[in-house]
């Protein structure tokens, strides 16, 4: 049967512009494909092909390739001779690597589907692929995410479900079109300042991760739907200290910044302090907030304060049976890289 669509395909030469080869237990790329250069769309999911033949060079008119579900092991170098090439579905298969150069060509590629892959790294090169504006990489084992994919101006969907990520760069601030980020089981423990900077932002689930606390800004974000299931957040609201008094005294400032300080292993502060035996003792008698974990002496502010998030928010169901609030830990210290450190609580 194969080989009567391939030869119907021929016999349209190039005027031929769709040549679909779904589960034909192929085990190689049909090398005749080349001779089909006005071809638009290729579909060859669900055979058994290992490479790709050197030949679809010459298909710089297809614009949609579909390889899901077959047996390469790597994103060939062969599609950067692809360059009219918008959509690209190479799920299913058993690629841990990108060859060398295999973005170069992408221009204009909108959609990257590398689903149910074994890739453990995503290659700075990423960054070539100017016009993506949808990219999955599902089910994978990404430890982590080079800071150049988010130099990808015109992503509007990204997602990382199913990886070993425990964290996000900084720079997912740069997304500025992004409205959709999926972080579905991974080992996420916290999330960047920048995703706050993020005013697309429609969806973003990170259910399944170990995410206690949220970033500033975070209950400004413009949400339609927030999902947060399966994290260790806090369920029940902290006690409340006593105000004991607004002006901090001179002891309590120095204090908190010599406990800090000494926390980040501030190694001129480490040697000083062995030096004053009485300082030594005071500090010893700190305390640390247990909502951010920075130090105290004796004045203990009221460090939380709760906002509900907003009513266009779709939440998780499982966190619809109570309120819920955004909790802001709002400690103040001398240090001004204080963390002023967001959490979701269920009061």
């Amino acid at each position: 049967m194969a080989e009567k669509l391939l030869i119907r395909a021929l016999q349209g030469g190039k005027s031929t512009k769709i040549v679909t080869l779904n589960g034909k237990k192929m085990t190689k790329m049909p090398s005749v494909l080349g001779n089909l250069p006005g071809l638009k769309t290729l579909r060859l999911q669900n055979n058994l092909i290992p490479y790709v033949c050197p030949e679809i060079s010459a298909l710089t008119q297809l614009t949609a390739l579909n390889l899901g579900n077959n047996l390469l092991e790597e994103v060939p170098e062969e599609m950067k001779y692809l360059t009219s090439l918008k959509t690209l579905h190479l799920f299913g298969n058993r690629i841990h690597r990108f060859a060398s150069g295999a973005c170069d060509g992408l221009q204009n590629l909108i959609l990257l589907n590398l689903n149910n892959n074994q890739l453990t790294w995503i290659p700075q090169e990423v960054s070539r692929l100017r016009s993506l504006t949808y990219l999955s990489v599902n089910h994978n084992q990404l430890a982590s995410i080079p800071r150049e994919l988010c130099f990808l101006k015109n992503l509007s969907e990204l997602q990382l479900n199913y990886n070993q990520l425990v964290c996000i760069p900084e720079e997912i601030k740069f997304l500025k079109k992004l409205q959709k980020l999926l972080l579905v089981r991974n080992n996420i423990e916290s999330l960047p300042e920048g995703l706050c900077d993020l005013l697309n932002l429609k969806i973003l689930d990170i259910a399944g991760n170990v995410i206690q606390i949220f970033p500033p800004g975070f209950q400004n974000l413009k949400l339609r739907e927030f999902y947060c299931e399966g994290n260790p957040l806090f369920l029940k609201k902290p006690v409340h200290a006593v105000k004991q008094e607004d002006i901090w005294s001179l002891q309590e400032i120095t204090s908190r910044f010599i406990m800090n300080q000494l926390a980040e292993k501030n190694h001129f502060l480490t040697r000083a302090i062995e030096w004053y035996p009485q300082v030594r003792s005071m500090i010893s008698q700190g305390r640390k907030c247990a909502i951010c974990g920075r130090s105290f002496l004796t004045i203990w502010l009221e460090c939380v304060e709760f906002f509900p998030p907003s009513k266009n928010w779709k939440i998780s169901r499982n966190l619809q049976l109570v309120p819920l609030r955004i909790l802001i830990c709002s400690y103040k210290c001398f240090d001004q890289r204080g963390p002023n450190l967001f959490g979701i609580a269920q009061v």
